[in-house]
């Protein structure tokens, strides 16, 4: 298998895992909608998938595939893969990429940490918990103005998805004919603009409460599913959310499929 051809399966593969991860949140996001003791973020959606059958090996695919998405990220932000170029907007394009990847790296880190706990544990008692990566940053003394900088990564990524599902400017990287695109296009919309609203609901809980949040527990997926919920109607809300990352899961699955994937990295020769 050549170079090339092992990059793209590694993105695709990348893929494939945030959609299936996104898929189980949003399962249990829908689930939350009717029990709120349900798991709602991605952390207590794999621990509670731990306890179904064949869990470990779902884990362990979602883990690899997690990993290679990271890579992938990483590839687009060093070698602008995708040729956003060195502006100001490409750059910020490239950033965010680059912090997706680092975000997705400590998210399969995390999913190992269950994995390895839980054989050790043997199903009986509960193993050490895995500590965020943000809590790790966040845990220095006087660290607080922190959140605020921090802040501004979930504000900035949900804008953007926003933006990216309100004018379908995904679709430039799709290699899909309109047949399938006509179904592919509004569930890509509708999944991008829901993901984008609990980011920058993430965004605006560590800005208005930043300070109340301890370094040890800062605000997540779920603190803005639970916020949605304590709304009027929250279990509706909570359900279209909860659909939304659904939707966004369907995206990432068909990114797997149709993505156009550009290797033109120096370094790579293409092999026909």
């Amino acid at each position: 298998m050549s170079t090339q051809h092992s990059l793209i399966v590694l993105a695709r593969g990348g893929y494939a895992a945030r959609g299936i991860l996104y898929l189980i949140i949003g399962i249990f996001a829908l689930l939350a909608a009717q029990d709120s003791s349900k798991p709602k973020d991605s952390h207590k959606s794999l621990e509670a998938l731990l306890s179904q059958p064949f869990g470990y090996v779902l884990i362990g695919i979602v883990v690899a595939g997690l990993l290679a998405f990271a890579a992938w990220r990483v590839l687009q932000a060093t070698r602008d893969v995708d040729h956003h170029g060195n502006e100001f907007k490409g750059l910020v394009i490239r950033a965010g990429l680059l912090a997706g990847g680092v975000v997705n790296g400590a998210l399969a880190f995390f999913a190992l940490g269950l994995l390895v706990s839980g054989i050790k544990s043997s199903g009986g008692s509960e193993g050490g918990q895995t500590k965020d990566l943000l809590a790790h940053m966040l845990s220095w003394e006087h660290s607080n103005l922190l959140v605020y900088i921090v802040a501004l990564v979930p504000l900035g990524v949900g804008i953007a998805h926003i933006i990216k599902g309100w004018k379908a400017s995904f679709e430039k990287y799709f290699e899909a004919d309109e047949e399938v695109m006509r179904y592919v296009r509004p569930v890509s919309r509708f999944g991008l603009i829901a993901r984008g609203v609990v980011f920058i609901e993430i965004a605006l809980l560590l800005i208005i409460s930043g300070s109340s949040y301890k370094a040890i527990n800062p605000p997540g997926m779920k603190d803005a599913l639970n916020a949605l919920q304590n709304l009027p109607a929250g279990g509706v809300i909570l359900m279209v959310m909860a659909l939304g990352l659904i939707a966004f899961s369907v995206y990432s699955l068909s990114e797997a499929a149709w993505r156009k994937i550009n290797m033109d990295v120096p370094g790579v020769a293409e092999r026909h």
